[in-house]
């Protein structure tokens, strides 16, 4: 295991805030690791530093003599004109067939390798910069958000290109879902410091969860302990027959060390509007085209809406999403056909870049006013904006000076402070982080109104979607299945179209009849190979099992701190260890099933 990647004793400051503070990490060949932290915590920073566009204030970074760093490059690369085969073999030295066979991977081929790159969609354009990425045959792959307003089908694509990648990554992204897929390691960047998990993001939270609870509790039973002390040196110091006594218990006392709990971050609390909930259709689409004078995007379109749902529209970047929810709140003119809202529809919209909209020189304060209904009091102004983490000072910032996360929570408020009956949300999400996503999630499946809704995070389209709308191909229709039958659907569909792309550049195979006696006499030995090994893992994993069931039960009723202390040491040393040995097991039985079709 090579150490591709060092940071040491790294100190980075931007005026007064200390991004990083003494912050140590190492990146090995063996590990993809997702990269996770609050919105300016300074994940980006760290980003540029690694790449080398930025110096550290203090310490070192240390690169492998080899490291080959391949970075998913956010501006445009492509020369006017160019092809997508053309600007792959220039930028790549690649020949052809290597290069179309790459991006095959991508789904590119036909009319979409051969065309002008200026004609795709920007998630198309995605596919080309890591189909070049590919070709340059990097060791060590820096993706920084990389699923932002990439589409479902880009985005398991690039899931499938992450876990075939046989090589290290550090990902940056607020995606829980993709991380997930694709990460074996978490790093956080927290107050300064990087912490390394060995486990993926869902494992990394229950763990900190866990890690709190455990530590408040070990602190709940030393401070028992400090007053059952305390107690008894009071009534027992003034006594010369227990006086000797209390001073030995003065000596625990002052031994006695509660567990430092580092206090939770603050955390954005965000509450829907508060309106009454209503039955019957919300929205009924008749006979509707949708478009541009000059372009017909989807035509045909019967779409209906119920009060009280929460609706998911989903397909792929460039097929009108976007243009079909402008269209239904009057943003953009129908090309024929009519759009109706229930009696009564208060409608609230957020827009993808609507934070680029804001006037730059109002304060957070003053962008609430203005939005805020007439008469609303300032103290319901503050509490708002604490709650969305503008405090003291903060609120007083002017909106120039806001990072993008921050812009996009001062617009939720300002929408969430209204009494809208229905929200119109394009891509909310984007640049925020996982808790404020995870707020705005437990706000939406609160709100009693009616939410139509884009989003590219699984994990939040998962939560909150109650009913899907499908764009495709010209048509928008109500979809049958719920979202997780339609993440069946397009998973099948790409694992299906990879499977052809296979057989057709898969070389051929022996004549009829060649296979010799020796290949099944190799293949009852690998079969016998792989049985041995799972049944080891089998006993090693029930071992391991058993002891920690006997340290959990320890745990709970262990009242001492420092052995509770060393039990959870031990519980998560044993749970680091089961991980890789599981995965293995699930891999060799993957194996052992398909060795015996």
């Amino acid at each position: 295991m090579a150490v591709l990647l060092q940071l040491v004793d790294a100190h980075k400051s931007y005026g007064h805030q200390a991004l990083l503070d003494g912050a140590e990490v190492t990146i090995t060949d063996a590990h993809k690791v997702g990269f996770v932290g609050r919105n300016g915590a300074g994940k980006s920073t760290l980003c540029r530093v690694l790449l080398g566009d930025e110096e550290l204030d203090k310490g070192e970074v240390v690169r492998h003599p080899k490291l080959r760093l391949g970075y998913l490059r956010q501006h445009d690369p492509f020369a006017p004109g160019e092809t997508v085969l053309e600007f792959l073999m220039r930028d790549s030295g690649q020949p052809d067939w290597r290069c179309g066979e790459v991006a095959g991977r991508f789904e590119l081929k036909g009319p979409l390798l051969d065309g002008p790159i200026q004609k795709l969609s920007g998630g198309w354009q995605t596919r080309v910069k890591l189909a070049a990425l590919l070709l340059h045959d990097p060791n060590l792959l820096l993706l920084d958000e990389p699923t932002n307003f990439l589409d479902l089908r880009t985005q398991i694509l690039l899931e499938h290109f992450l876990r075939e990648f046989r090589q290290a990554c550090l990902i940056v992204s607020h995606d829980r879902a993709f991380l997930g897929a694709t990460c074996t390691q978490t790093l956080e960047l927290s107050r300064g410091k990087l912490t390394m998990f060995a486990g993926p993001i869902d494992a990394f939270l229950i763990n900190q969860a866990e890690r709190r609870d455990h530590d408040q509790r070990v602190n709940a039973a030393v401070e028992a302990k400090r007053k059952q002390l305390e107690t008894f040196i009071d009534k027992n110091r003034a006594r010369a027959s227990t006086a000797s006594r209390a001073r030995s218990k003065g000596r625990q006392l002052e031994r006695l060390q509660s567990v430092e709990v580092a206090g939770e971050e603050p955390t954005v609390r965000m509450r829907a509007p508060q309106v009454e909930a209503r039955k019957g259709p919300a929205l009924r689409c008749s006979e509707l085209a949708i478009g541009y004078p000059e372009h017909e995007v989807a035509s045909d379109i019967q779409v209906e809406i119920e009060h009280g749902s929460r609706v998911a529209i989903v397909g792929d970047n460039g097929q009108g999403k976007t243009t079909f929810l402008r269209t239904v709140v009057s943003s953009l003119e129908p090309l024929a056909g009519q759009i109706r809202w229930g009696y009564g529809c208060d409608i609230g919209v957020y827009a993808q870049h609507v934070y680029t909209s804001l006037t730059e020189n109002r304060t957070v304060l003053e962008q609430l006013e203005y939005v805020a209904a007439p008469g609303t009091k300032s103290q319901v102004l503050l509490d708002l904006a604490g709650s969305f983490l503008f405090r003291g000072e903060h609120v007083q910032k002017p909106i120039k000076v806001l990072s993008g996360g921050e812009r996009a929570r001062l617009c939720l408020a300002g929408l969430l402070l209204s009494q809208h009956n229905i929200l119109v949300l394009d891509e909310p999400g984007n640049h925020l982080d996982v808790d404020t996503v995870e707020s705005l999630a437990e706000a939406l499946i609160d709100y009693q109104g009616t939410v139509i809704f884009t989003s590219h995070d699984r994990h939040f389209m998962k939560r909150v979607a109650t009913s899907v709308v499908e764009v495709r191909a010209g048509r928008v229709v109500n979809y049958r299945g719920d979202y997780d039958s339609y993440l069946y659907y397009v998973n099948k569909e790409i694992d299906d179209g990879e499977r052809e792309l296979g057989a057709k550049t898969a070389p051929a195979g022996p004549t009829k009849g060649a296979a010799p006696r020796v290949d099944r006499k190799e293949r009852g030995q690998k079969q016998r190979e792989t049985r041995k090994e799972l049944a080891a893992l089998e006993r090693n994993i029930a071992k391991l099992d058993e002891r920690r069931r006997e340290l959990s039960a320890q745990l709970l009723k262990s009242t001492d701190p420092a052995e509770a202390l060393r039990l959870h040491t031990e519980i998560t040393a044993i749970a680091s260890e089961l991980k890789p040995i599981e995965e293995r097991w699930c891999e060799l039985q993957e194996l052992a099933e398909a060795e015996e079709v």
